[in-house]
């Protein structure tokens, strides 16, 4: 397969080449006539080499690998023109990529349905979401715990109409002719659920009125 050679730095097991070969498959399937099978590979191990650095769960990197690229093929389809749906397209980013930006993605995707699309990203994703976001989201019926810590990558801030950042100042990728969007809120890293909560609840009468302004009916 393209680019086995490149990853062996990461000792891949015999298991996790195995899992990586079956997402391309499953990629490929999912993206027939859209993208070919090297540019379908090249977006799965650059995926791949994301988490690879960092990850402590290594069982579990070639299905992260396989879910962030097929979120990348897909905003790159959009960029490209294969796939307009119409549909706004909006992406949250902060820090860490575990609390504040979840839960905004949590709300938006949980109130917007499928009448738009959403991403989310961090400058400096961390190891697993914040589980005090998690509760706290959980509170009002939302899981999020499927979610999972991810960078931004270029193509997902070119197919986005608005760009949400909460708090990674200079390190948020700037395009020209994007619509930004700034939302001071505290950072719940280290809070309790209590301390939680109120940002919790700044970030949905947020995601509310953003719903509003691009006339996506609420949940």
């Amino acid at each position: 397969m393209t680019g086995t050679s490149e990853h062996r730095r990461h000792d891949l097991s015999v298991d996790q080449q195995l899992a990586l070969r079956t997402a391309a498959v499953r990629l490929r399937e999912s993206f027939d006539g859209v993208f070919g099978a090297e540019t379908i590979e090249r977006f799965l191990y650059s995926s791949y080499d994301q988490f690879a650095a960092h990850s402590t769960i290594p069982n579990f990197l070639p299905l992260l690998a396989e879910r962030f690229a097929r979120q990348r093929l897909h905003a790159l389809a959009r960029v490209e023109g294969h796939h307009q749906d119409g549909k706004p397209t909006v992406l949250f980013l902060c820090v860490h990529n575990a609390g504040r930006s979840q839960m905004a993605l949590g709300f938006f995707q949980h109130l917007a349905g499928d009448a738009a699309v959403a991403w989310s990203g961090g400058s400096e994703p961390g190891f697993e979401i914040n589980p005090s976001a998690i509760e706290a989201m959980a509170e009002r019926g939302i899981d999020i715990t499927g979610e999972f810590p991810k960078p931004w990558t270029e193509e997902i801030i070119r197919a986005a109409d608005v760009v949400v950042t909460m708090g990674c100042g200079d390190a948020c990728p700037v395009y020209p002719g994007k619509r930004y969007l700034d939302w001071t809120l505290d950072d719940p890293a280290g809070k309790d659920v209590a301390d939680v909560r109120p940002v919790r609840d700044e970030i949905e009468r947020r995601v509310r009125a953003l719903l509003a302004e691009l006339d996506v009916p609420a949940a």
